[in-house]
């Protein structure tokens, strides 16, 4: 039976979903919340794709999606199927049923973003979530931000500024997940977000190309190596560290920079791409109109010592990572989703001209709801 919807603003139980642009698999987190306020945090969930579905979502990135309909049709359904089963699985642990959560944010996994073209786009099909749960859906976040003028990226900032209300600002959250982006919060709680550059995309598929693994586990091998400080100079000479931000960028981006790398070895390939990206970071630091006192890194690359250590060398400021502040830093991406769908579903913005570069703070996202409303 589908939900009646009340409008009127009021804590929702909200769940959010992520597909991250590493394809390791979908996080899922409930959070109840009025799009404004965090009042509680809930349970959250991994769901790990298969090899085989992750060689089917590698083989629809870019451009190759549009080479065979039908089989981007299946993708489609199997990335939402595998969605629904992350939802289920998050309602069993924490012991509800759709009838409790009033929305889920849903933003699918994206496969292709060139916001230069005011193109985004993403595998996942909102309409099958919307009548498997009967729960109101909100879906195509960076769609609604690109046709508001926007870049589409990053759309988390005004999650950030909640999660972090009580927190010292100035400070930055540094979320590194395949690629890299920065919000940046004034002692004004002025929002200042972009993305910044490649976060773990460059290093994983060094080791992936270079020894089979699926990444530098721990940094180890970027630890062994010594960082070829020239050639990190000329990868910073690529042409999206000169555009001013708001900026977003896909996630092939900087893919041609690894023939650069190629006469390195292993470890020090790994070195110099872990330090490309660090050094991204600082760069992006750089160019922000009041300093960071404190830096929070989220993401994959929290996890990674190495990383975290070059950071620690190259931003004048405290690093720490999520977890060290008490942050669950897998699910954080899909409680900022739960936290979008709520202000899309209250009309609230998610975009504004000192993130994604609109012309005005606007909302985001599209609002399916089930049938009887």
């Amino acid at each position: 039976m589908d939900k009646m919807i009340d409008k009127t603003i009021h804590p929702l139980q909200a769940i959010g979903l992520r597909s991250d642009t590493a394809i390791t698999g979908v996080e899922a987190a409930l959070i109840k919340t009025d799009g404004i306020d965090i009042f509680e945090i809930g349970p959250s969930v991994s769901h790990p794709y298969s090899a085989e579905l992750k060689r089917e979502i590698q083989s629809v990135l870019g451009e190759k999606g549009q080479l065979d309909v039908q089989h981007l049709k299946e993708v489609d359904e199997h990335i939402t199927q595998h969605h629904i089963e992350a939802v289920e699985t998050l309602l069993r642990q924490a012991d509800k049923n759709p009838m409790n959560i009033d929305v889920i944010g849903f933003p699918g996994h994206t496969v292709l973003h060139r916001p230069s073209q005011k193109l985004s786009r993403q595998i996942g099909n909102a309409e099958t979530m919307l009548q498997h749960f009967g729960i109101p859906v909100v879906t195509r976040f960076a769609g609604g931000d690109l046709a508001a003028g926007g870049q589409g990226s990053p759309l988390f900032p005004s999650f950030y500024e909640a999660i972090t209300h009580d927190m010292q600002k100035p400070l930055a959250v540094l979320t590194i997940g395949g690629l890299a982006s920065l919000t940046a919060i004034g002692l004004n709680g002025e929002l200042i977000a972009f993305d910044v550059g490649p976060g773990n995309i460059l290093i994983d598929t060094w080791m992936q190309q270079r020894m089979g693994a699926e990444m530098d586990f721990d940094g180890l091998w970027a630890a062994k190596g010594t960082v070829d400080e020239r050639l990190l100079k000329k990868l910073m000479t690529h042409p999206f560290f000169s555009k001013k931000p708001p900026k977003s960028m896909d996630r092939d981006e900087f893919n041609n920079l690894l023939e650069d790398v190629e006469g390195s070895t292993i470890a020090d390939g790994a070195a110099t791409l872990t330090a490309f990206t660090a050094e991204a970071l600082r760069d992006a630091v750089s160019q922000l109109p009041f300093h960071p006192t404190h830096f929070i890194v989220t993401g994959g690359g929290a996890q990674n010592p190495s990383l975290i250590k070059s950071l620690k060398q190259r931003l004048n400021g405290n690093v720490s990572t999520a977890q060290e502040i008490g942050w669950n830093a897998q699910a954080l991406e899909a409680q900022g989703f739960a936290f979008l769908a709520t202000r899309t579903y209250f009309d609230l913005p998610i975009s504004f001209p000192s993130t994604t570069g609109v012309p005005e703070a606007a909302p985001g996202g599209t609002l399916l709801l089930p049938q009887n409303q």
